[in-house]
């Protein structure tokens, strides 16, 4: 299966779509402990910080495979705008069928930071390539 680089040009390597899966996690856990913070809870007691992340980090996963994130890991439209739009959604979903909440401001607040990290992280990264090729 061929895979698209970032910039259209060639493949992605394997490590570039391991390195974009672990920053997606590392983020979506970051978002997790944020909230946990924001609200007086422990933000690294593990127990607390999995309840609150696995619906996203569920989320996030089926984002990849409906995204096939894999083709263009870094891309920040073809991948990092479905990447967190079905991360959102997923994690607010799967947040309400375990019986957590999801207040309207809450929906507001994590859709706002999830799409800063999520896509802002691969905006980043296309600069930053951009000017290194330079």
């Amino acid at each position: 299966m061929s895979t698209q680089h970032p910039s259209g040009t060639g493949s992605s390597s394997s490590r570039a779509i391991v390195l974009a899966g672990v920053v997606d996690v590392v983020l979506v856990v970051v978002f997790a402990a944020i909230g946990r913070a924001s609200h007086d809870e422990d933000a690294l007691a593990l127990a607390g910080l999995w309840t609150t992340a696995w619906p996203f980090l569920g989320g996030l996963v089926i984002g990849w495979a409906i995204a096939l994130a894999w083709r263009a890991p870094i891309a920040p439209v073809r991948t990092g705008l479905p990447v967190w739009a079905v991360t959102v959604a997923g994690g607010m979903i799967l947040r309400a069928a375990s019986g957590q909440g999801v207040q309207v401001a809450f929906v507001i607040v994590a859709a706002i930071v999830l799409l800063v990290f999520l896509v802002g992280w691969r905006l980043i990264a296309r600069v930053v390539g951009r000017l290194r090729r330079q």
